[in-house]
């Protein structure tokens, strides 16, 4: 029986990527298409796919699936004819990372989950069939020279934080679940509006877009293949760019440079930086913005606790993690987490 899972420790796998010099070339897709059998399409899913060499995070879900993930540049087009094999992938959208070294991902992670994307969403009546209208860089560039048209974000406010459209709306929230009626309350008002959601790669804004219509909007639009196809665009045709600054990305690079605008503050001087990390303290793991001088100042770690806790004895360190719930362990300044602060 082929093997359906992963026996190798993730440290080993990171170790031999990092370690190996074939060119990798990181990708996302998504789409939303009915799966009878979630969890035997999860299955030979990974099989096809580890043959061909693929790493990432995929989910999959009746809904349809979300993928991340990275391919050896060799085996592009045979990755891309097993996918396109899938009928209701045929066809569908690579979007290739802007500025990739493909060391994206270490191990390949295929997960069934309730839904691709959490919503929050129980109206039976709900149709992803019934969806905003795709705009392309182009459309969305000329959509946006009418001042009366809406741009939403519908990311996370730290996603927003190092780089956004300009002018546009940031829903402030830890998640997508709770943008969504967020989105609604704020655009209660211009329900004939025209309105374009976008987000990093276009899931999202694709489901709010349908969520929008189905909450009596009428002139909705998202941005096809989100901001990765949006970049791609303007660079190969010439188009203005109207995206500033960075895009945050859910792999180890944390971010694509979009533009040279650093439009965020290091989240423990304040000076102009833009680059997320993750605490080095894993009893803490803490996401936020540090520039290099803070990086080599605390060592990679958010506050002084977190830096004298790196250097305790290995033991010591595990016994201060034990029954710790990370979550979802962001900055947030709008929750007033504030540097310097004390972890354990």
């Amino acid at each position: 029986m082929a093997q359906l899972h992963n026996r190798i420790s993730r440290k080993e796998l990171k170790e031999a990527v990092l370690n190996d010099p074939t060119p990798r070339t990181t990708i996302s897709f998504y789409c939303y298409f009915k799966i009878q059998n979630p969890q035997e399409f999860r299955n030979v899913l990974y099989r096809d796919l580890k043959e061909i060499g693929v790493l990432g995070r995929i989910y999959v879900a009746e809904e349809g699936i979300n993928a991340q993930i990275s391919v050896p540049s060799d085996n592009l087009d045979k990755f891309r004819s097993y996918l396109y094999s899938i009928e209701p992938l045929n066809g569908v959208r690579l979007n290739l990372a802007v500025d990739d070294d493909g060391k994206s991902f270490f191990v390949l992670d295929v997960k069934v989950r309730k839904k691709i994307v959490a919503d929050g969403i129980e109206d039976p009546e709900f149709d992803m069939g019934n969806k905003g209208k795709y705009v392309n860089a182009e459309q969305f560039n000329k959509l946006t020279e009418d001042p009366d048209t809406v741009v939403i974000d519908m990311r996370n406010y730290y996603e927003y934080e190092v780089g956004h459209f300009l002018n546009a709306i940031e829903v402030p929230s830890d998640t997508f679940r709770e943008q969504l009626p967020m989105a609604v309350d704020m655009m209660k008002d211009k329900r004939d509006t025209n309105i374009i959601m976008y987000c990093t790669g276009g899931i999202r804004c694709e489901k709010a877009s349908a969520y929008m219509l189905h909450k009596g909007f009428k002139n909705v639009f998202h941005l096809e293949g989100g901001i990765i196809n949006y970049a791609r665009q303007v660079k190969e045709k010439g188009l203005p760019n109207k995206f500033i600054g960075k895009n945050f990305v859910f792999d180890d690079r944390l971010g694509e440079r979009i533009t040279d605008d650093i439009i965020a503050n290091c989240h423990q001087c304040g000076k102009p930086a833009d680059t997320h990390t993750n605490c080095k303290n894993d009893g803490c793991h803490l996401l936020f913005i540090q520039c290099d001088e803070c990086a080599a100042k605390y060592e990679g770690c958010c506050s002084k606790e977190c830096q004298d806790t790196i250097h305790l004895p290995s033991e010591r360190r595990k016994e201060l993690r034990k029954g710790i719930d990370k979550g979802q362990h962001i900055f947030n300044k709008s929750r007033q987490r504030l540097f310097p602060r004390g972890h354990s």
